[in-house]
C-alpha cells in the first residue's frame, strides 16, 4: 500500500493505492491525519479491493471530519469497492464523488 497526501489551502487529498484490507489498515489508519483541513478528499482510484477494516477507517474519517464541521469526499471509487459501498449502505452515509 502506498499513501501520498497533497495540501492546497485548507483542502487535503489523501491518495491511496493498493489494497486495504486488515494487513494494511494500520498503515491506511496512520495516513488518516487531517491536520487543520476543513475538506479532506480520499482518492481510492488505485484501491481494487477494501476490507471491512478499511471501511471502518472512512466511516470514522467521515465521523471525525463532522464533527469539526468539515466535510470528507471519497473520489474515484472502483467498481468493486463501489458495490461493497453499496451493499453496506456506505454509500448512503460517505459523500462519493
Amino acid at each position: 500500500m502506498e499513501i501520498k497526501t497533497k495540501t492546497e489551502g485548507t483542502k487535503l487529498t489523501i491518495a491511496v493505492s493498493g489494497r486495504v484490507d486488515t494487513v494494511t489498515a494500520p498503515e491506511f489508519e496512520a495516513g488518516l491525519k487531517f491536520g487543520d483541513a476543513t475538506c479532506v478528499v480520499i482518492d481510492l482510484a488505485d484501491v481494487p479491493y477494501m476490507s471491512s477494516a478499511g471501511l471502518r477507517l472512512l466511516l470514522t474519517a467521515h465521523k471525525t471530519m463532522m464533527g469539526k464541521g468539515g466535510e470528507l469526499q471519497i473520489a474515484n471509487v472502483q467498481p468493486s469497492v463501489k458495490e461493497v459501498l453499496d451493499i453496506t449502505g456506505f454509500s448512503d452515509i460517505l459523500n462519493l464523488i
